[in-house]
């Protein structure tokens, strides 16, 4: 016979899952639009599907992109032709060791009719701001843009001035180049919400890019699809997102794994990690996972969102040491055996 207690918690359970079907079939109706988006998008990038989820889920998740790959991988076309689709302002930026601050932020200029200085403003402006070959700039650019990507404001002289919303910063670096560069400081490239690499296409894909490039009509050109107020309402939405306290403690125990890899029977590693994962780590795993699970049209996160987001959101946060790239073990091998060790829930 069952007692008032357990009546009460069958009560709750069923409540919850009657909430958790309602919330589903919202969130089904508000992430509508990524559908039509990728759409637009698969017209002009061919593969690199993964990348285009990535892109949607730093836009969805109000978090900044580090894109990582050879030259001649889309990945600045794939980022021009979102900031089309989305029809919001777009600017690039290609960084170079001669760059300053003001040309990325903007200056004071003196204006001798008024006898008074007035603010021009630099490129930071724009909604979408893709910054290319990143690790080119030197220091003072790298901290200039720091704020920007964290205050998401921008001091010029004594005044500051905020950012348009949505604001997102897309930044590509090259792998293979080391001449001539400056490596990003822990602080800033904690400050992306991902780190995605691109590799290269398969045979079938390349055949199609050839087509598509040489074709007489050239490249199509996406439309806009998408107005950023949709944007801005679907980064609303994805926070609604059901998380049970089972994921949660799930993305506690990755990080963890990472900075006390003992504690999880994974000892070895302990010598090869330098740095784990900070509570930032954390936060973007979390966002990043409610993302994942909007884009493909759910109301709730499971472990597979937090695996299919676990590598781009921590392999720029694992920081190794001399023994480990002595050994050429690199951060994706050691989040690998961390998510085949720790417990799925």
């Amino acid at each position: 016979m069952m007692d008032e207690n357990d009546k009460t918690m069958t009560g709750t359970t069923s409540m919850q899952s009657e909430d958790i079907r309602q919330l589903s079939e919202k969130i089904e109706a508000s992430s509508a639009f990524v559908e039509v988006l990728s759409r637009e998008l698969e017209k002009v990038i061919i593969g690199q599907h993964d990348m285009l989820d990535k892109l949607l889920i730093g836009l969805l998740s109000n978090g900044h992109i580090l894109l990582e790959g050879v030259p001649g991988l889309a990945k600045t076309l794939a980022i021009k032709s979102l900031a089309q689709s989305v029809e919001v302002d777009f600017a690039r930026l290609q960084f170079t060791p001669d760059l300053l601050p003001a040309d990325l932020l903007g200056t004071m200029i003196y204006n001798q009719k008024q006898e008074a200085f007035s603010v021009k403003k630099g490129p930071i402006f724009a909604n979408f701001v893709l910054a290319d070959e990143i690790n080119r700039a030197p220091a003072k650019v790298q901290s200039a843009l720091l704020e920007a990507m964290q205050e998401r404001q921008v001091t010029i002289g004594p005044e500051s001035f905020s950012l348009p919303e949505p604001f997102l910063v897309l930044a590509t670096q090259n792998p293979v180049e080391q001449e001539g560069t400056y490596p990003l400081p822990e602080a800033q490239v904690d400050r992306f919400l991902l780190k995605v690499i691109i590799g290269y296409p398969t045979k079938e894909e390349e055949r199609k890019i050839i087509r598509a490039n040489i074709a007489p009509e050239g490249l199509p050109k996406p439309s806009p699809v998408i107005k950023p107020a949709d944007i801005l309402k679907a980064r609303n939405a994805v926070r609604e997102v059901y998380m049970d306290e089972k994921i949660e403690q799930y993305i506690v125990d990755i990080v963890f794994a990472s900075r006390n890899p003992e504690d999880y029977g994974l000892g070895h590693l302990a010598p090869l990690i330098s740095t784990g994962g900070s509570p930032r780590a954390s936060i973007s795993m979390a966002l990043a996972a409610k993302a994942y699970a909007f884009i493909n049209r759910r109301g709730f996160v499971i472990p597979e969102d937090v695996r299919g987001i676990c590598a781009d959101v921590l392999r720029h946060r694992i920081g190794i040491t001399f023994e480990a790239e002595a050994e050429n073990i690199h951060q994706e091998q050691i989040i690998t055996e961390i998510l085949n060790k720790v417990e799925v829930p």
